[in-house]
């Protein structure tokens, strides 16, 4: 048995979401990746965008830890794996410190972790300290480190703020709302790190606010127990797969990624905004992203789309996931009513909708296995096929997300963790018709429309 691992760590929540817990977590990895330490980072839950921003922020790649779609295993190999090359570990949180089934609270008390909590405290004075108080003692059982107040407006203000403490509550710093570090978004969350000529400018700015409002210092280490050793068998040896990556198509997990390689599979990286042909492959990946911002571009690559056609008529694997799949439909409309005809294998269309349409972990039951993912998109679909499957949130959350197949094409809004069954990932990729068995879409008389 391996032994336990020990490194300085910390989980960044707050009382909601936005109130800039990113913003926090890309500057403390800054901010001590500056002084010369090793950081890594992590998210709690599913997210692609954040991400994006701590890898920038931290220069190390950042995976996801989660008790139900990554699993309590492969979350300990993770935090056991960094604890034994980082000189700290910064883990995010998702949504507010308690919120959700399981919540950002029960990670950090399975493992450990202390909460840093973040707070806006905008228009706010002592009540600051009753919120700190309320989040630090709520679950008496929870390791709770301190507080940092986030979008100051004054040094007094600041000086208010820290005055508000009581029980001892350690006082973390302050973040300035004038210092122009807050990351813009857009409708699924911040806009992707690439987009931000100035990122690296808001993340040093961001620093040296916070080393300006604090004293500097690691937080405890924390005792990483070692996990489990699982091998990861060859399924894909040779495989070569063709992944979509451009500003249209990011959204991949580079866990789920790793796991491809792992398996022995070729990763070819190609652009359906830009390239006119897929690279020499025997497998397609088109993970989600941003193809309604980019869908006249789209449609204007005809040997792009035409390359993907003749892909699935030569019966080769393809999996598509929400912004993958929106692109292998007839046509996708944008919230200005913009439309674009794209590769038109999937036969039916989908509209953007200006409010959100399904958020939610899911667990679909695949012929080839159970696989875990998450959905999270803002556009309606209407469509003819009739679905092989659809998921199940194990915490009643919106949507029960619909999975289509036709031959080889497997496609669906959601967002699949691959290491949760690596087995039916490679069925589904693996060029061999007999590791992923073929199973025809069945179509419908009438069309029908679903808000998935």
């Amino acid at each position: 048995m391996k032994s336990p691992r020990h490194c300085p760590a910390v989980l960044i929540a707050a009382p909601a979401s936005g109130q800039g817990k990113t913003t926090v977590t890309a500057a403390l990895a800054c901010l001590h990746r500056n002084q010369g330490r090793k950081v890594r980072v992590f998210k709690c839950g599913p997210d692609f965008l954040d991400p994006m921003i701590l890898e920038r922020a931290s220069g190390a790649p950042v995976y996801q830890l989660d008790m139900w779609m990554v699993g309590e295993q492969e979350s300990r190999r993770l935090l056991w794996d960094a604890a034994g090359e980082a000189d700290l570990i910064l883990i995010e949180g998702v949504m507010g410190l308690f919120d959700g089934t399981p919540s950002s609270a029960d990670l950090a008390r399975h493992f450990g972790v202390p909460v840093l909590g973040v707070i806006d405290g905008t228009a706010m004075a002592q009540t600051f300290g009753a919120l700190a108080l309320g989040l630090a003692r709520y679950q008496p059982d929870l390791p709770f480190a301190g507080v940092l107040a986030n979008r100051v407006g004054t040094l007094r203000h600041a000086q208010l703020l820290e005055g508000s403490l009581t029980e001892g509550l350690r006082w973390y710093g302050a973040l300035s709302r004038e210092t122009g570090i807050e990351l813009p978004s857009r409708h699924l969350g911040l806009v992707q790190a690439s987009e931000l000529n100035d990122l690296d400018l808001r993340l040093d700015a961001a620093a040296e606010a916070l080393a300006g409002s604090c004293e500097v210092a690691l937080p405890p280490a924390v005792e990483f127990a070692a996990p489990e050793v699982q091998a990861t068998e060859p399924l894909l040896e040779g495989v070569r797969i063709a992944v979509a990556r451009d500003e249209a198509f990011a959204f991949t997990y580079g866990a789920s990624l790793d796991l491809l390689r792992a398996m022995g599979a070729e990763l070819r990286f190609f652009s359906p905004i830009r390239d006119t042909q897929l690279p020499e492959a025997d497998s397609l990946y088109l993970p989600g992203g941003y193809p309604e911002l980019h869908h006249v571009a789209l449609a204007q690559n005809t040997a792009m789309l035409d390359a993907i056609r003749a892909h699935h008529a030569a019966d080769k694997p393809l999996l598509a996931e929400c912004g993958g799949m929106l692109y292998l439909l007839d046509a996708l409309t944008d919230v200005d009513g913009v439309r674009a005809e794209l590769v038109g294998l999937l036969r039916g269309e989908a509209v953007m909708q200006k409010r959100l349409a399904a958020l939610a972990l899911q667990s679909v039951e695949l012929p080839e296995g159970e696989l875990r993912g998450h959905t999270y998109h803002h556009s309606l679909t209407t469509t003819e096929l009739t679905p092989i499957a659809r998921g199940h949130s194990p915490n009643g959350g919106r949507g029960a997300e619909a999975v289509y197949r036709d031959g080889r094409m497997t496609a669906s809004y959601v967002h699949f963790y691959f290491p949760s069954n690596p087995a039916a990932i490679a069925a589904l990729l693996a060029p061999d018709p007999e590791a992923a068995p073929l199973f025809e879409t069945v179509m419908a008389a009438d069309s029908l429309a679903k808000g998935l």
